[in-house]
């Protein structure tokens, strides 16, 4: 099993998926093959190794959509989305000639009426299993979910969308089939916003359909609502946690550098390329994303020191015995030493950045978001905190982050002044990095006599925090005010309550006191899903971890329809106001 899948949300995906597919396998002693779409191939390898695989007897992996040659005495496992390509595929297997001897279908989630017909009609006799086993969703880390769909931002943002409607009916399907997973029937909460609906429309959707859904449960009672609570908000709601530079070393990275897919390429010390999977399967990554790069770049040296120190023989004295018990470790050091080596080049990589320019920028950055200074002296004239920004030849990227935090912290600027930013950056013809904002709800362009309220902030004021990291995400505060049943009603109304029992860390952790630190028990108590439409941010994803170790009690676990980077973000919002085949991007990267 893969290491990433012994917790979390990794390790739900996978038990579930064994208990439906993999429990049919076992039934029957053949070897099978296993028939995969792009989606469930993503899953099954987020979740579980070909090893995995293997040992059920499923010796063939195959892609539904390619050709592929008949293998008349084996059965076929089909595991596929239930769309029309997928049910085409499947039929094409079957029609005019069968391929395999018999197939066991399953679907990730609810199959329309006219495809299941279909396959009835060609391929029925074929059929020995047919099941919907509901994770639509794709498990991204042991508290973080994407519904693996990064078109869904243009799709419900854009001006010109024609799919709207119907991309959130299927993000709305994606989650009852994570609540499913889970277990969970929770109270719906909205974050209200007078100027977007998408959050209400989709509360609405998921209410509905979880409804229908738990009507009744296996011993055919209706199942009643489970200690959990379903938040939903728009990205609008924080418009500063994806522009800022973060410094916390899994934000950092994929910020500054191109990890494409989780993979980081890179060039060890003789010049050899290199590749390097950031995942859950890497102990290290997961001890070390959260912290911020200067305890990473000090405590991966240390490490690296520590491996070769412990090879070497306390007495000096080489005997055959030591020689063997050396050699027998060898496998464990050289992964050790790998995995120290990559990621001190990955921090290596990040700190060049950031002592190149980033460290000036993150000032300016800071103060604009938190809206005073490192002495916590309030910023009077924000324009005088971002002129040097604009003054030194940083990238047109940068800069353009840089402008929009700063229209952030004023909460829209007047035409003229906006029109002397744009020349500034030199962005004229593609004002679109700024003004598309306005889609999500953000105001960029307001009168002199608007006056819009900002939210007020928890005081944070006593925490320990690095000066270039003072800003801490909107969605932290959230998570901490839902836990402790603090939030406002008016301003997160309920779609459907939750049990009474649900009031945040105090009933729950009244249960949990014999064995507060067991992550196991932990999940026992309450759980905690946000749903941010519109893309989530690593900082946003390293809060959900925060806050359940804080609390012990509740697990919080954030997903969205897809992860964003800055760049990412800034370029999708240029191109909501294109039509579908003009797409321009920056990625400045290489001039930073």
């Amino acid at each position: 099993m893969a290491a990433g899948a012994d917790h979390g949300l990794k390790r739900i995906v996978w038990k579930r998926i064994q208990d439906t597919i993999i429990a049919d396998c076992r039934k029957s002693e053949v070897w099978k093959i296993l028939i995969l779409d792009p989606f469930t191939t993503k899953l099954l390898s987020s979740c579980c190794k070909m090893s995995d695989l293997m040992a059920e007897k499923i010796t063939i992996v195959e892609d539904l959509y390619k050709s592929r040659e008949p293998v008349l005495e084996m059965k076929a496992i089909y595991f596929m989305t239930p769309s029309a390509e997928s049910v085409q595929a499947f039929i094409n297997d079957f029609k005019p000639k069968p391929k395999y001897k018999a197939a066991y279908v399953y679907f990730t989630d609810y199959c329309p009426d006219d495809l299941f017909n279909n396959m009835k009609l060609y391929c029925a006799k074929h059929i020995r299993v047919c099941k919907e086993i509901n994770i639509s969703f794709m498990p991204q880390e042991a508290q973080v979910f994407t519904c693996d769909n990064p078109g869904a931002f243009k799709s419900i943002y854009s001006p010109n969308s024609q799919d709207k409607k119907k991309t959130l009916e299927t993000l709305a399907d994606q989650l009852v089939t994570l609540c499913a997973t889970l277990d969970e029937y929770p109270g719906v909460r909205y974050k209200k916003d007078n100027n977007m609906e998408n959050a209400k429309i989709l509360a609405e959707l998921v209410d509905n359909k979880l409804a229908r859904y738990f009507e009744l449960d296996d011993s055919g009672k209706k199942k009643g609502k489970t200690q959990a609570q379903l938040l939903i908000v728009e990205r609008g709601f924080d418009p500063v946690s994806p522009i800022l530079h973060e410094l916390t070393y899994q934000a950092m990275a994929y910020d500054l550098i191109d990890i494409q897919n989780d993979t980081y390429k890179y060039k060890s010390k003789d010049g050899a390329e290199k590749q390097a999977v950031l995942n859950e399967d890497d102990m290290l990554w997961v001890r070390l994303r959260h912290k911020h790069i200067a305890e990473v770049s000090a405590q991966i040296p240390k490490m690296v020191k520590e491996i070769s120190a412990s090879r070497k023989q306390p007495d000096g004295k080489i005997t055959i015995n030591n020689l063997a018990q050396m050699m027998k470790k060898m496998p464990a050091f050289r992964k050790q030493l790998t995995e120290k080596t990559v990621h001190l080049q990955l921090a290596e990589d990040c700190m060049k950045h950031f002592s190149n320019n980033v460290e000036k920028l993150c000032k300016a950055e800071q103060d604009l978001a938190v809206g005073s200074d490192v002495e916590g002296v309030k910023v009077k004239d924000p324009m005088r905190t971002l002129l040097p920004v604009l003054l030194h030849p940083y990238s047109t990227h940068d800069k353009i982050r840089a402008v929009l935090l700063y229209i952030f912290s004023v909460n829209g600027t007047t035409d003229e002044n906006l029109n002397k930013l744009i020349q500034h950056v030199k962005i004229e013809a593609d004002r679109e990095f700024i003004l598309n904002w306005k889609e999500l709800g953000v105001p960029i362009i307001t009168s002199p006599s608007f006056f819009s309220r900002k939210p007020t902030r928890r005081d944070r004021s006593q925490e320990d925090t690095y000066n270039l990291s003072r800003w801490t995400p909107v969605i932290k505060d959230v998570m901490e005010e839902a836990v402790e049943n603090k939030l406002d009603v008016k301003e997160w109304p309920h779609q459907s309550e939750s049990p009474a029992a649900w009031n945040g860390s105090g009933a729950v952790s009244a249960r949990q006191k014999h064995k507060p630190s067991s992550q196991d028990e932990r999940r026992t108590g309450s759980r905690l899903i946000i749903f941010v439409i519109g893309g989530v941010t690593y900082s946003e994803m390293r809060c959900a971890y925060e806050v359940t170790q804080a609390v012990k009690s509740c697990e919080v676990i954030i997903g969205s329809s897809h992860i964003l980077t800055p760049t990412g973000l800034v370029n999708d919002i240029k191109s909501l106001s294109k039509g579908p085949m003009e797409v321009f991007t920056i990625d400045e990267r290489n001039n930073a």
